[in-house]
């Protein structure tokens, strides 16, 4: 590649800290930035303070330029408002898939380019190609990092005008080299956080912006059908399959087996709960997804691919259809369990990441027909 000045977005971690490194040595002119995209802490305490020192150090180390950007009325209005809408809503939203289409390769593309760069640059772990003039999504080479599925969203331009240099590379090789580089990050913990909002007490931090509306835990199917077991503490902080966190113990003439998710009310506001941990309404033949993203050209319909509807699911063969008004319905060769309006589905062929739509409804088992469950 022609050496070219690149902008990488730097976030204090390892993974972009490398990748501004690996783009030094391959010869570009390679400058930093920061985004700030969370200004008001009203939640407790912020880390972007903290992640900005480490990066201001590395930056130091490499001897670039490190710009700052706040993003924050952006990311609050195309994002955070989107993200607590979908929780009002009875939805589990996925703000990571959000976050990269309409912030890092958005307003941080754009403001790279203001600044002169050809190109921007990521520590994500997906690759790039080109073929027949097309730019094309690629899962990274380290199959538990691969994070194109945070990607599908991202458009094919902005995609082009990006560069991934860990795609190749597993993770214990990235923190080999950071350390053998002398990155003062190369054993930082990775961040598991919300995108931007980072690591912290999820439900508290919900509770801020939105007032819990405690509820019946109620138990659906089996001779304790309909029983009251407890007291939910708000529907928008369970989601389905949810195994963890119910506070259900001892139920009466129940078993010491453990209690999942299996639907939320949200005209009665009730938490349906059972021990089976494959409950028929926990299995769907398939889903509904509105507002489809295609990276390449939108392929014709029906067509055969595999899936993901949530980040590391092993792929899953389907087919995919045209859905009422401009939605998709896409049927699986094999039930799958705990589809979760307000995710992500996302498409592949192979290694090569085709788009995604927003999951809006799941299909009951063993019908292609039913009435499609929403929550």
């Amino acid at each position: 590649m022609t050496k070219q000045h690149v902008i990488v977005g730097m976030s204090g971690g390892v993974d972009s800290s490398l990748t501004a490194h690996k783009l030094l040595q391959a010869g570009h002119r390679v400058e930093g930035l920061f985004m700030f995209n969370w200004s008001a802490d009203e939640a407790g305490r912020c880390q972007a303070a903290e992640d900005f020192e480490d990066a201001a150090e590395v930056c130091r180390t490499l001897e670039i330029p490190l710009h700052q950007a706040d993003f924050s009325v952006e990311y609050r209005e195309r994002v955070f408002a989107y993200f607590l809408q979908s929780y009002a809503d009875g939805r589990t939203p996925n703000p990571d898939v959000l976050c990269n289409r309409e912030i890092k390769f958005d307003a941080f593309l754009k403001h790279a380019l203001r600044l002169g760069a050809d190109r921007i640059a990521t520590g994500h772990y997906a690759r790039i190609d080109t073929l027949n003039g097309e730019t094309r999504l690629l899962r990274g080479r380290d199959d538990n990092k691969d994070q194109s599925y945070f990607l599908a969203a991202v458009p094919q331009a902005a995609l082009a005008q990006s560069l991934f240099p860990l795609g190749d590379m597993e993770k214990t090789q990235v923190r080999e080299q950071a350390r053998a580089a002398g990155l003062p990050v190369h054993a930082k913990r990775d961040s598991t956080g919300v995108c931007f909002i980072g690591e912290r007490d999820f439900r508290s931090f919900l509770e801020t912006y939105l007032p819990a509306q405690p509820g019946p835990i109620h138990i659906l199917g089996g001779p304790l059908d309909g029983q009251h077991v407890g007291t939910h503490a708000g529907l928008m902080f369970h989601t389905l399959g949810q195994r963890r966190g119910l506070g259900l113990g001892g139920v009466k003439d129940a078993s010491d087996a453990p209690w999942y998710v299996v639907r939320k009310d949200l005209r009665s506001n009730t938490l349906l709960v059972s021990q089976d941990a494959n409950h028929p309404e926990l299995l769907s033949s398939g889903l509904t997804a509105t507002a489809p993203h295609w990276i390449g050209a939108e392929p014709t319909l029906p067509f055969n691919c595999s899936a993901q509807i949530r980040y590391r699911q092993k792929p899953q063969a389907c087919t995919v259809n045209k859905g009422p008004e401009g939605s998709l319905q896409v049927h699986f060769d094999k039930p799958q369990r705990a589809v979760a309006p307000g995710q992500y589905i996302v498409f592949y062929s192979d290694d090569h990441c085709l788009g995604g739509a927003e999951i809006s409804a799941r299909l009951p088992q063993q019908t292609t027909t039913a009435t499609a469950i929403s929550a």
